[in-house]
C-alpha cells in the first residue's frame, strides 16, 4: 500500500478554496482522478474534528456580483504521529449551506436554490435531498516553492476528483487547527453545472462562472 505523510506542521495553517471569481486571488487547483488514500502508521493517534469549531467559507461570482456563504463540517478524523499528519477525512454538511451576505427572504431563496429543495430546480446545484453530505480524503502532501500542499480527493454529488491547495496546520496542546490559502476549483468537474457558459450555449450575461472559491478552517482535538 502506498504510505502518503503530511509532514511540517509547527507554523501552517490551512482554508480550502472553492472559487467563482475569475480573478487572480487564490490558487487555481486542477481536478484529477481519485487517488489511493494517505495511511498511518501503527505509532500515530487518533484526532477529532470539532465540528463546532471547524467551518467552510465559499464565493460564487457571476458577472453582476458575488455572494458569500458557509458550510459547516460534521464529522471527521485525523492521525497524526508528533508533529506529523499522516492520515485523515472529514465530512461536510451540504445540508448546513448558508448565504451570508444577504437577508430576509432574498437570503432564504438562494439557499433553497443551492440546496436544491426548490420544486423543479432540485439539480440546478446541490441537491441535497439525494446527496446530503460531501466529503474529503487525505492522499498526500508535497511543497512547491516554499509552500505546503495537502492533496486529497473531493466527493460532492458522488464525483470523486483528486485535488490539491497550500496549507498550514498549527499543532496545539491538544491537537491541530488545519487551514488552507483560498484556493478554486471548477464546480462542473462535479457536475454543478447551472448557469454555466461552459456548459450551456445561449447564456449571454446571465452566467455564473465555473470556479467556487472556498476558505476552510478545521480544528481537530486528541480523540479522549
Amino acid at each position: 500500500m502506498k504510505k502518503n505523510i503530511v509532514k511540517g506542521f509547527m507554523a501552517l495553517s490551512l482554508i480550502v478554496g472553492l472559487g467563482s471569481c475569475k480573478n487572480n486571488n487564490g490558487h487555481e487547483t486542477s481536478a484529477e482522478d481519485a487517488k489511493e488514500a494517505a495511511e498511518a502508521t501503527a505509532e500515530s493517534m487518533e484526532y477529532t474534528v470539532d465540528t463546532t469549531a471547524s467551518t467552510i467559507s465559499w464565493i460564487g461570482e457571476k458577472p453582476t456580483g458575488q455572494h458569500t456563504g458557509t458550510i459547516q463540517v460534521s464529522d471527521g478524523t485525523f492521525m497524526a504521529n508528533d508533529s506529523i499528519i499522516e492520515s485523515g477525512n472529514f465530512t461536510i454538511d451540504m445540508t448546513s449551506i448558508e448565504v451570508t451576505d444577504l437577508e430576509g427572504d432574498d437570503k432564504k431563496s438562494l439557499e433553497a436554490h443551492l440546496m436544491g429543495t426548490v420544486e423543479g430546480k432540485e439539480g440546478d446545484f446541490f441537491n441535497v435531498n439525494e446527496y446530503s453530505d460531501a466529503s474529503f480524503e487525505v492522499t498526500g502532501i508535497s511543497e512547491t516553492e516554499g509552500k505546503m500542499m495537502l492533496e486529497g480527493n473531493l466527493t460532492i454529488k458522488e464525483e470523486t476528483k483528486n485535488i490539491f491547495f497550500p496549507v498550514s496546520i498549527n499543532k496545539t496542546d491538544n491537537g491541530y487547527e488545519i487551514s488552507s490559502e483560498e484556493f478554486k476549483i471548477d464546480r462542473t468537474n462535479w457536475n454543478v453545472n447551472y448557469g454555466s457558459k461552459s456548459v450551456f450555449d445561449g447564456l449571454g450575461d446571465n452566467f455564473i462562472y465555473d470556479d467556487i472559491t472556498l476558505k476552510l478552517d478545521i480544528k481537530a482535538n486528541k480523540k479522549a
